[in-house]
């Protein structure tokens, strides 16, 4: 249902020519997001070009009391773009300019709208490195990166989307411009207020600025994929590394269904075997030798099947494409594919991923599991069809249990995706009374009209 027609005219006039959409043809590619069966028509979709044009949209729903919901590409897999039914979609692609590299601080500023590639491709060419690498990349925007305070594989050497945001520029609710943060390396002065806005998914304010940290850029990586008869084997590898003081940039598994599902879409020459790991380091050359041969032996120890050491970068590609294609492998094999992400303690990881095996079992359902071993940070992967409603049930049922088990073994249900709408009734188990009191003041505080993102995260 469009939005009044006097609401639309204002907008069209105060927005000066920032693209409104408002044709059912137009809003049905922003009814969605990335997460698969969810889906809710906006009631028009503003492509905004300037932080102005974020301060009118916020102006004029908050006098009329309409929801606003931020998005930028729409990878997200939690639900936190999806649309309230009758809201303003503010899509803030088109903020997409690179404002500054400043080598001398090794800072970049950018606008909401630039892909996470670009960003790592301007610090490359001035020789820095830009670490989070989210599998979406490509495509997705460094807002939507903030705003879910997105991971990647080189998660557990690097570190995630919070620890490379420096500074922010935000629009509150009411209008108002906020700058927090800076180009400092020390700064305790007040509330880290940054850091509230970071994994907030749009529910506290508009990003439209955004001050990444770079770092030097490694001299050398070494690429490895060893495979396994047994997923303990592989764990157990895992934590022998780590024991070892060794932190590989890249540390990620694919079990037996993502392993020949890969294999089927990219022909890379895996082998069928119950585990396999992608295992990555990187600095200086020297030190990149030792450690390579270090987990080679490590790995041989624990009884891997084969180790493909990468001769040259062609080859270290070809090797991190089984990892990096096993969303779009096994979005292959199934009409649905509803990828999660839960993190437990990785001594917990082997037990997590027999459990995954079992619910599967036990509620008829195909589940390839991948991720991010290194960091605990699995990706059970639901392989279903939502137009079979009875087999929804079951899918919904198995997640319930492998949230509750995460939680038991003292992880998390989401490592980073993020909470939105598709885990929020998960969330007061794992947060417990006082922090679910507290992020609701916070809330209030800021946003007292509850106009952003209402519903997600928790009602």
């Amino acid at each position: 249902m469009p939005l009044p027609e006097n609401i639309l005219a204002e907008l069209r006039t105060r927005l000066a020519g920032a693209p409104l959409l408002t044709a059912p043809e137009d809003l049905i590619p922003y009814s969605f997001d990335g997460t698969a069966a969810l889906n809710a028509m906006p009631g028009c979709v503003v492509l905004a070009r300037s932080a102005v044009d974020v301060i009118t949209v916020l102006e004029i729903a908050r006098r009329e009391h309409l929801a606003v919901v931020t998005r930028g590409s729409g990878t997200g897999l939690s639900g936190g773009s999806l649309p309230s039914p009758n809201c303003i979609v503010l899509c803030t692609v088109l903020m997409d300019k690179i404002l500054e590299v400043d080598r001398a601080n090794l800072t970049m500023l950018v606008e909401p709208g630039v892909t996470t590639l670009r960003v790592a491709e301007a610090a490359s060419a001035v020789g820095l490195f830009y670490p989070p690498d989210p599998g979406s990349m490509k495509i997705s925007t460094i807002g939507g990166n903030v705003a879910e305070n997105s991971g990647g594989l080189r998660g557990l050497k690097y570190g995630i989307t919070r620890n490379y945001v420096m500074g922010l520029q935000v629009v509150l609710p009411d209008g108002e411009v906020m700058f927090t943060g800076n180009k400092c390396v020390k700064d305790v002065a007040g509330y880290s207020l940054k850091d509230l806005f970071i994994g907030s998914e749009g529910t506290l304010g508009v990003i439209t600025q955004v001050l990444l940290k770079l770092i030097p850029k490694p001299a050398a990586k070494k690429t490895m994929l060893a495979t396994y008869a047994q997923m303990d084997a592989a764990a157990q590898t895992v934590s022998d590394i780590i024991a070892a003081q060794i932190i590989p940039c890249t540390l990620e598994f694919l079990d037996r269904t993502t392993i020949r599902c890969v294999e089927d879409f990219a022909k890379i020459g895996l082998p069928d075997c119950e585990a396999l790991l992608l295992i990555e380091t990187d600095g200086h050359p020297a030190q990149v030798a030792e450690e390579a041969a270090q987990m080679e032996a490590i790995a041989r120890r624990n009884g891997c099947l084969e180790i493909r050491v990468a001769r040259d970068e062609a080859e270290a590609n070809q090797l991190a494409s089984a990892r990096r294609s096993a969303f779009s492998a096994l979005a292959r094999v199934a009409p649905t594919t509803i990828l999660e992400d839960v993190t437990v303690p990785r001594s917990e990881l082997a037990q997590m991923v027999r459990f995954c095996d079992c619910i599967a079992q036990k509620y008829r359902l195909r589940i390839g599991t991948f991720g991010h071993m290194g960091d605990g940070n699995l990706h059970p992967t639901f392989l279903t069809d939502e137009r079979n409603h009875e087999e929804m049930e079951r899918v919904h049922a198995a997640f319930r249990e492998i949230f509750d088990e995460a939680i038991r073994l003292g992880g998390t249900i989401t490592g980073e995706h993020g909470v939105g709408l598709a885990k929020k009734e998960f969330l007061p188990k794992f947060a417990g009374t006082a922090q679910m009191r507290v992020m609701r003041e916070l809330r209030r505080a800021l946003d007292p009209q509850g106009i952003l993102n209402p519903g997600k995260m928790f009602d």
